[in-house]
């Protein structure tokens, strides 16, 4: 089943963000259909704040390594694209398409949704004209920024109509945690709705039930990694508490052997 099917079949397509070679093999292990990146995670990793900060060429050259372990359809968190320029952006996500992504995510944030709907429909035009079936999830990121408090639900249905007119493929209501809103949403529009995961969410059941597609952990796992990360190497460093590095880990041979396994 290729990514835009899993986005129309039976099941809640849930996606565990990574953020490099390693982590891609980890969640794969696991048997997921799909990997997508987290743009957080990703930065972090190469030694970036997230927000648009990450060189096109690093994120470029990060996500082929990810893709040269990838065994099942890789996506690409472009973020707002690096521009706000619309012929930019479909250079910079047709260089990601190009290290590997067959989706991406690509974020209004702040801006303007017409800017977005601009944005979409010349990745659109890039990827028709070089034979690449994209799919674009539009990141709507009103809940996330508080941008129409009140009325998040109206807007958000809003701007999800003129992104599907521009040639969105996905709607990820990023923040978006309540039941009905969620309903609302994946009644309201006609394209396949994509939350983010939040502890005051529904479980995965109910969220299938409420008509998501797809589910997406986000940042979180990358945070995770960095908290458990952050309190071994705490322990370790100010109170010489050599068991908590070990508390937890997976041992040395089992990584070992998954990374070599995948080098094959």
């Amino acid at each position: 089943m290729n990514f835009r099917q899993l986005h129309q079949g039976p099941e809640l397509l849930k996606i565990a963000n990574v953020w490099d070679a390693g982590s891609a093999v980890l969640v794969q292990a696991l048997g997921v259909p799909a990997i997508a990146t987290t743009s957080a995670g990703l930065a972090w990793a190469l030694g970036y704040a997230d927000g648009n900060q990450l060189p096109i060429e690093e994120h470029a050259a990060a996500l082929r390594r990810i893709a040269r372990v990838a065994r099942v359809p890789l996506s690409a968190d472009s973020e707002a694209g690096y521009s706000d320029d619309p012929a930019t952006v479909a250079d910079n996500v047709m260089r990601l398409a190009d290290a590997g992504a067959v989706g991406i995510n690509l974020e209004d944030g702040a801006g303007a949704p017409a800017l977005l709907c601009r944005k979409v429909d010349a990745i659109k035009a890039a990827a028709a004209r070089a034979g690449v079936d994209l799919f674009i999830n539009a990141r709507c990121d009103v809940w996330l920024r508080n941008l129409a408090p009140g009325r998040a639900v109206e807007e958000t249905l809003l701007r999800a109509r003129d992104y599907a007119a521009a040639g969105a493929d996905g709607l990820f209501a990023a923040g978006v945690t309540a039941a009905e809103d969620i309903a609302a949403l994946a009644a309201g529009q006609p394209l396949p709705l994509n939350v983010m995961a939040r502890p005051a969410m529904p479980g995965l059941r109910e969220l299938q039930r409420l008509g998501v597609r797809r589910v997406s952990a986000g940042s979180a796992i990358a945070e995770a990694a960095w908290g458990r990360a952050q309190r071994a190497a705490a322990g370790f460093l100010g109170a010489g508490a050599c068991d908590e590095l070990f508390d937890g880990a997976a041992p040395y041979p089992q990584v070992n052997a998954a990374l070599a396994a995948a080098q094959s």
